[in-house]
């Protein structure tokens, strides 16, 4: 079995919960306050070693109390952090969210997370079998020497371009395994796809992406599943109905899932079967790190 090995964020998020969402100019009574662990890079993370896999974690935190209750929360996770490294002046990457009836609106504050680098990505020795994963909340040319030097050692890519943003084909190269759900991939390719595309719709938006053959494009639909696309051919993968209380962090537990069922050796359909069980867990509960299922929990319901 191999590892899962995730460069991305580390953040405290801080999260409002209200009656409904504030429009422009508004002011609207909140009914609390929490502060949970998250950042993409450990949601992800937390996702595949709570689910057994062996997981390193590439990043950066800042010298303050936020930085100081992650790495505790982390280590406590199993996780090896001997890549997080703390920076000297940024502070503790933040995200801002407002909670109401299940659905969130984000505000990410980089901080550390911006200053992840090649130099930290070389850190950790990749192998073949390994699953290598990254996100948008770190930068971009750091993703590339992650990624390059993953597949120089035979390493599987997978990349969740969130959030959207426009990126050059170069990386794209690189990634084995692109996650992404409809609205990221309605931005990169282009085109309006509503509120709920049907299959076809997803497959010919990904065709716009021009995939390689041996690439296999990932759109998560939520409570419907997911679409997997290779070969210019879609397959869906049932999703499961669930009552949501919190979808901060659902995405996450997603990619952790699929990166620890390859780094086990499964097919990339039943990688994602598993991780359509994985993030119907965790949307019933609230929070992002702390919501991520284990292995015994997607079992029961497989």
């Amino acid at each position: 079995m191999g590892r899962v090995v995730v460069a991305g964020s580390i953040n405290m998020d801080v999260v409002a919960t209200a009656e409904r969402h504030p429009r422009i100019g508004e002011t609207v009574a909140g009914q609390s306050v929490m502060y949970f662990p998250g950042g993409k890079g450990a949601n992800q993370a937390v996702s595949a070693a709570k689910l057994g896999t062996p997981t390193a974690l590439i990043g950066r935190l800042g010298r303050d109390a936020f930085g100081e209750q992650l790495r505790a929360f982390l280590a406590g996770q199993g996780i090896d952090l001997s890549a997080v490294k703390d920076s000297a002046s940024a502070s503790t990457g933040t995200a801002i969210i407002t909670l109401a009836n299940a659905d969130n609106t984000i505000v990410v504050i980089p901080g550390a997370n911006a200053e992840v680098s090649a130099d930290d990505v070389a850190q950790v020795a990749l192998a073949a079998g390994d699953v290598a994963v990254s996100q948008f909340e770190i930068p971009q040319a750091t993703i590339a020497s992650f990624f390059q030097r993953a597949k120089a050692a035979g390493a599987t890519t997978i990349l969740n371009p969130a959030p959207a943003s426009a990126f050059d084909g170069a990386l794209f190269a690189l990634v084995d395994v692109l996650v992404l759900n409809e609205t990221e991939l309605g931005f990169l390719a282009g085109v309006d796809l509503g509120d709920a595309p049907s299959p076809q719709q997803v497959t010919e938006a990904v065709k716009a992406l021009i995939p390689r053959r041996d690439q296999t494009i990932c759109v998560t639909l939520g409570a419907r599943g997911a679409i997997a696309v290779c070969r210019g051919d879609g397959r869906l993968v049932e999703g499961r109905a669930v009552k949501a209380v919190d979808t901060t962090g659902a995405g996450d537990c997603f990619v952790g899932a699929l990166a620890a069922r390859l780094s086990q050796g499964g097919a990339i359909a039943d990688a994602i079967a598993y991780a359509n069980v994985a993030a119907s867990i965790s949307v019933q509960r609230m929070g992002a790190g702390p919501s991520m299922p284990t292995a015994e929990e997607v079992r029961a319901l497989l």
